[in-house]
């Protein structure tokens, strides 16, 4: 390799020290990229990216004292322009538009072969999107028209209409706001709205709002 041309520098998040030592093995078969470091947690990562400078973060999504999601949303605001690329065994719709909607420019399942992971670090690192096959049809499926299949798989305990609520709840509209467009009384909304936290076991009508867009509604 041309010595002219730096290396993508690669931070690497995982719980599990065997698939961290894989993913290693893989990217050092790379010589466009650079592994600088290791993390085993979402704390420890953030400390780690402070320290190493890298192009692209490569995490997974659950990992203790902090999830991956939650740390690309930290990460992000402190670098803007830091590549993250999810590398998971989750491809459930929350975890994917959760993953998406914290910052990630990636979303690639554990098990992505050699080269279709060297590929989506170098892609990343230039600014591009990449997702794995599987998760590219779920947002093609999503932004096609298959919201409702979404929030349903997302939100079984509710019925049609308290997801209609949640949905509209998740753009931040108010009560009266949500009655108007839904027909109905700003009495009946808050009803259905105490039902949903109820359901959801969440503590308010923002904790509620951040599970819904997590999933996919209000957009």
């Amino acid at each position: 390799m041309s010595g002219s041309v730096r290396p993508v520098r690669v931070v690497l998040a995982d719980d599990h020290p065997m698939f961290r030592y894989g993913v290693a093995a893989v990217l050092a078969t790379a010589p466009e990229v650079e592994l600088v470091g290791e993390a085993s947690g979402g704390a420890e990562l953030l400390e780690l990216v402070d320290r190493a400078q890298p192009d692209v973060v490569l995490t997974d999504l659950a990992m203790p004292d902090m999830d991956g999601a939650t740390a690309t949303t930290e990460l992000l605001r402190r670098r803007p322009g830091l590549g993250v690329l999810v590398l998971t065994m989750h491809d459930d719709d929350e975890s994917v538009f959760r993953a998406m909607r914290a910052g990630a420019r990636g979303y690639l399942l554990k098990g992505a072969e050699r080269a279709e992971l060297v590929r989506a670090v170098l892609a990343v690192a230039a600014g591009d999107a990449v997702y794995g096959a599987a998760v590219a049809r779920r947002i093609v499926d999503f932004y096609t028209g298959a919201q409702q299949k979404y929030a349903e798989s997302a939100f079984p305990q509710l019925t049609a209409r308290e997801r209609e609520v949640l949905d509209l709840l998740a753009t931040g509209q108010r009560n009266s706001q949500i009655a108007v467009a839904l027909h109905m009384s700003d009495k009946t909304v808050r009803n259905h709205v105490s039902a949903i936290l109820m359901k959801l076991q969440v503590p308010d009508r923002t904790a509620a709002a951040v599970r819904a867009r997590d999933a996919g509604l209000g957009g």
